[in-house]
């Protein structure tokens, strides 16, 4: 069925169309004549039947399971990603989504029915979700397979039809998908542009029905300001400094580890890693020689040779992040050691960090974890409150007192306790920032949703037109009356909730 739906979706494309045109376009004349082609395979309806949606996620199930080494050999060329973190991170949170989405397609395109009252008690009503056309997707560089992949599912389920911008910071792997997406899915609804900055503005002057970014907010500012000319609704997946509040009794040497891991996989550069620890000092003295004993059953005593570490993407972020950490006035406690020509620097923790510290001023992105000493939860929590909203804080505590007060009295895109990243692998729960962390959200359900549009339906037939005589001039107080009681909301009423 997958190879049958891929010719009957290639067969809407004109004749003469080479594939190479349809993912190498640069040129905006190129780029616009993309558009309108997935444009007319929308309009078609080709990409809304649902086993045309299911074909195109299996498909997708079939490149990610087909070229797995493929995958892992540009992951390595562009960041030198371990295996492991290869497989989790890029391939299997794809292919869990992707299982969760085929699961649940049938049940996520069915009307959803609503509590009516008096006056529509005879009436359909009902939201039915409608894909919203051709939707962009900006992809980021640190995961630059899953960056791109993911909001795909959402898209691909929702019904949509979708041009695919994967970071050229990443090449290889923006060279790998060039090639696989229009071999493994429908050359007539998804297609692959490339390109640097020049290319990438020339696109967002097109239209498009969504704009799907992930990256950082400066290039958001931009994201924004082109979408507002068409009015183009948009979801950002951006970034800033995550929190880590460690406080209260708690087994040390776990919470370095977990803490650790989640800072330091993929070099730390990960927009939800721990930006930086907030803690007492007592727990500092603490927490410093356990970071210290984690990272060297890591990485070894010499991270620089670990296998078991990737690389930062370019010598321009290497160059940033080592400027940050000479600029900074705090203490290296850990790490440190820097290579300009392997692109690399230590696993680094840095004490007596201020606010104003320059680790403080931005996101880090880095293998740099700054440690700023807050003595009691409620000066931790008024430090996080007095910043932007983070796309993830995190809580360290065997106290349920100390997690449910980081958890009720801040606001972040996500939250979890005891651990770092993981609450972003689960489909069922929304993953998304607020604030200067971004806006809307995906995973599962929710990237379904934020590729749909929910289109408020009442399907309503001739009957009782009686009643409907009292809503007609002339207008009387009577009338009036009646009109309002019909169509009040009464608790009574719920049982008529579904048809």
């Amino acid at each position: 069925m997958i190879a049958g739906e891929r010719r009957a979706g290639a067969a809407l494309c004109k004749s003469g169309t080479g594939r190479a045109e349809l993912h190498g376009a640069k040129d905006m004349d190129e780029q616009t004549e993309v558009v309108k082609r997935l444009r007319e395979s929308f309009r078609s309806g080709v990409s809304l039947p649902e086993h045309f949606r299911r074909s195109q996620l299996e498909g997708m199930v079939a490149l990610l399971r087909e070229n797995e080494q493929r995958i892992l050999d540009a992951m390595h060329q562009d960041l030198a990603k371990p295996k492991f973190e290869v497989v989790l991170s890029e391939i299997d949170i794809v292919m869990n989504e992707l299982r969760f989405a085929i699961s649940n397609l049938k049940s996520w395109m069915m009307p959803e029915y609503v509590v009516k009252n008096l006056a529509t008690k005879m009436d359909d009503c009902f939201v039915r979700r409608e894909p919203l056309g051709v939707v962009l997707i900006i992809g980021a560089w640190n995961y630059p397979l899953q960056l791109i992949l993911l909001p795909l599912v959402g898209a691909i389920s929702a019904g949509n039809c979708a041009v695919v911008k994967p970071s050229e910071v990443s090449p290889a792997t923006e060279k790998l998908l060039t090639e696989l997406i229009p071999k493994y899915l429908s050359p007539a609804c998804y297609a692959v542009l490339c390109g640097g900055v020049e290319e990438t503005k020339k696109l967002l002057e097109i239209k498009f029905d969504h704009i799907f970014f992930t990256g950082s907010q400066s290039v958001a500012r931009k994201i924004l300001q082109a979408a507002a000319v068409h009015l183009t609704p948009v979801t950002l997946e951006l970034g800033g400094k995550c929190p880590c509040l460690i406080y209260g009794d708690l087994d040390v040497q776990a919470a370095a580890r977990r803490l650790a891991w989640a800072k330091f996989f993929n070099m730390g550069q990960t927009c939800v890693a721990p930006d930086y620890v907030l803690c007492s000092q007592q727990m500092r003295e603490a927490l410093v020689p356990a970071l210290r004993k984690a990272l060297e059953t890591f990485y070894g005593s010499c991270p620089q040779k670990s296998p078991d570490m990737a690389h930062l993407i370019s010598q321009r972020h290497w160059a940033r992040l080592c400027d940050m950490l000479q600029r900074s006035k705090g203490t290296v406690v850990i790490g440190g050691e820097t290579a300009e020509d392997e692109k690399y620097i230590a696993p680094t923790v840095v004490v007596d960090v201020k606010e104003t510290d320059s680790l403080m001023v931005d996101e880090i992105f880095g293998p740099i974890l700054p440690i700023v000493t807050a003595e009691t939860l409620g000066e931790a929590i008024d430090f996080v409150n007095a910043r932007e909203k983070p796309l993830a804080l995190y809580v360290f505590s065997d106290n349920s007192e100390v997690v449910t007060a980081a958890l009720e009295r801040t606001s972040s895109g996500g939250f979890c306790s005891n651990d770092g990243m993981v609450h972003m692998c689960l489909p069922g729960l929304p993953f998304g920032g607020i604030g200067a962390s971004g806006m809307g959200n995906y995973h599962g359900r929710w990237g379904f949703e934020t590729f749909s549009h929910r289109r408020g339906c009442m399907l309503r037939g001739w009957a009782l037109e009686r009643i409907n005589m009292l809503r007609y001039p002339p207008y009387t107080e009577s009338n009036l009356d009646w009109l309002r009681w019909a169509t009040g909301t009464k608790k009574s009423w719920n049982s008529c909730s579904v048809l």
